[in-house]
């Protein structure tokens, strides 16, 4: 992910299906802007974060996949996270991408563990899950918003 793809990933993320997922409203520019600069810092500080993803017949972006570490409950994770044009749905995009990412990250990264927070009722991300051997291991509750919690241990 680079700053230079500010416009295709603002159009991810005033996706109304996409956004419909998040429960929230379109991403502004400004927005976008501070997003991918969240991003591009988490990957200079720890070394992985969010790759933009290219249709390999034109190159067009079409959505991003990665890891990000955060603090759940006390304890440091590296979540799994990937968001897609809805045109680009259903099409395996978001399966290849995660089935990459997650073999980086235990092949390279030597990570012990993955998890992905997924939205309660978010069906196609749940099953994306499923299909790269994440299994559901509890319901939370993050800023009043419940998420599946999958985990993929090495």
């Amino acid at each position: 992910m680079t700053a230079s793809d500010e416009t295709a990933l603002l159009a991810i993320f005033t996706d109304p299906n996409v956004m419909a997922a998040f429960h929230a409203p379109p991403f502004s520019q400004d927005q976008m802007r501070k997003w991918i600069d969240r991003n591009l810092k988490h990957q200079i500080e720890y070394g992985y974060g969010l790759f933009s993803v290219f249709q390999k017949s034109d190159g067009a972006l079409i959505g991003n996949c990665g890891l990000e570490r955060m603090e759940l409950d006390g304890q440091i994770v590296h979540e799994l996270g990937y968001d897609f044009l809805s045109s680009h749905w259903n099409r395996g995009y978001a399966t290849e991408a995660a089935t990459a990412v997650r073999d980086h990250a235990f092949a390279r990264l030597r990570l012990p563990r993955l998890i992905s927070l997924i939205r309660v009722g978010n069906e196609p991300s749940r099953r994306v899950a499923e299909k790269i051997g994440m299994r559901l291991v509890t319901e939370i509750s993050r800023h009043n918003v419940s998420y599946w919690m999958y985990e993929v241990p090495v």
